[in-house]
């Protein structure tokens, strides 16, 4: 896999991962719960969904580590650059934030 390709796999996984704990609500995409005590479905509380978004953070980081090490040198990155990776990762779970709790249902 070239540069290139791999740059797009981690930029797709990443728009991906970012927006999965907003389009579902079992944990993690797997684990599902039990519904409530009046029959409802569980709905997944922010606090959970934003934990969610932290770990893919996290798991797409270290998939886009060992695709830089398997093309090459491994470069050291400083606090800038998580910042502004995580910023992004934000940007690109705004969709599924909108479609989870901003738009109108009928």
């Amino acid at each position: 896999m070239d540069v290139s390709s791999s740059s797009w796999l981690v930029i797709a996984l990443a728009l991906a991962a970012a927006n999965l704990p907003f389009y579902n609500d079992k944990v993690f995409a797997l684990i599902p719960r039990k519904a409530g005590a009046d029959g409802q479905g569980w709905r997944k509380p922010l606090a959970l969904r934003l934990l969610e978004l932290i770990v893919m953070y996290f798991i797409v980081g270290a998939l886009a580590f060992a695709l830089e090490a398997r093309i090459g040198n491994v470069f050291p990155q400083t606090w800038e650059f998580y910042a502004i990776t995580g910023t992004l990762f934000v940007v690109l779970a705004f969709p599924g934030f909108i479609v989870r709790y901003l738009r109108k249902r009928h």
